[in-house]
């Protein structure tokens, strides 16, 4: 398997699901209709902007599903930077199969190519620089796995996949701990050796508190200034990993950059990437 592809067995209920979303309980009725019975075609799912494929393995598996004797020949892989007018897959064989099948397949690929190629707008804006572009838990229901997925494909870096992999301390817990020392102090007990501790903080002092307190990995620098995140980093001095958060426009990336944090996160990656247009045509 690709180390761009996910394990089949977790990606294939999702395009399922799709699936029967789509042709309901009586099928197909305009293809029933319309296309005679035995009709063959060549199909080609085509570019019609430039960018970042992703959801491409999801595609190959909806055109598979519906029917498992058509010709699929991926020509741009997950990952992978196409121009308008570049094929990323070819399919042949029943033409009322490939129609069956299209809706879901650009569904899945326009949406994660979407995110792959907004990804990838907010990498380049690092160039030179130490920081890490990542995204956050603002996917939608459902189609986290393939989200997280396609920011990789389009450069980004991973962040916890959910609530039950890493402990991060957010301000509502701080406040219902009872305050930051001893929202750490609790965490690090219930830490084990291989769990990190990442919490968030907003003003310089709740990081000299963080500082004082000991028991982080990772601090979060919510919602601050460029000065004040500069000033955050020269404080931290290399002892946690830090991660810069809240109103991470794709304008501001280059100068948050600039100041030496570890990671940028952007929700918008997931919640607000416009579709990759793309389309299928016989």
């Amino acid at each position: 398997m690709s180390p761009n592809q996910l394990p089949e067995l977790l990606v294939e209920p999702l395009v399922r699901a799709a699936l029967l979303e789509d042709l309901g309980p009586s099928g197909d009725v305009t293809t029933d209709a319309v296309i005679p019975t035995g009709l063959t075609y060549r199909a080609r799912l085509n570019a019609r902007a430039s960018g970042v494929v992703s959801g491409v393995q999801l595609a190959r598996l909806a055109f598979r599903l519906v029917d498992p004797g058509l010709s699929l020949n991926v020509l741009r892989p997950d990952g992978s930077h196409v121009q308008s007018g570049d094929t990323v897959m070819e399919i042949e064989g029943a033409a009322s199969s490939i129609l069956m099948a299209e809706r879901v397949a650009l569904n899945f690929a326009g949406r994660l190519s979407g995110i792959a190629t907004l990804t990838a707008a907010f990498v380049a804006e690092t160039s030179g620089t130490r920081a890490r572009i990542t995204c956050t838990r603002k996917t939608t229901p459902g189609l986290r796995l393939v989200e997280k997925q396609a920011v990789r494909h389009g450069g980004g870096s991973p962040h916890r996949f959910g609530l039950s992999d890493a402990i991060l301390i957010k301000d509502n817990h701080i406040a219902a701990a009872g305050g930051i020392s001893k929202a750490l102090g609790a965490a690090r007990k219930s830490a084990g050796h291989m769990r990190r501790i990442e919490i968030e903080v907003d003003t310089l002092a709740q990081l000299d508190e963080v500082l004082g307190t000991g028991g982080a990995d990772v601090v979060l620098l919510d919602n601050m200034g460029t000065q004040t995140l500069r000033a955050a980093v020269a404080k931290v001095a290399g002892r946690l990993v830090t991660e810069a958060s809240g109103n991470m426009s794709h304008a501001r990336i280059a100068e948050v950059a600039a100041t030496g944090v570890d990671y940028i996160s952007v929700g918008a990656l997931t919640h607000s990437a416009p579709v990759l247009d793309l389309g299928l045509d016989f």
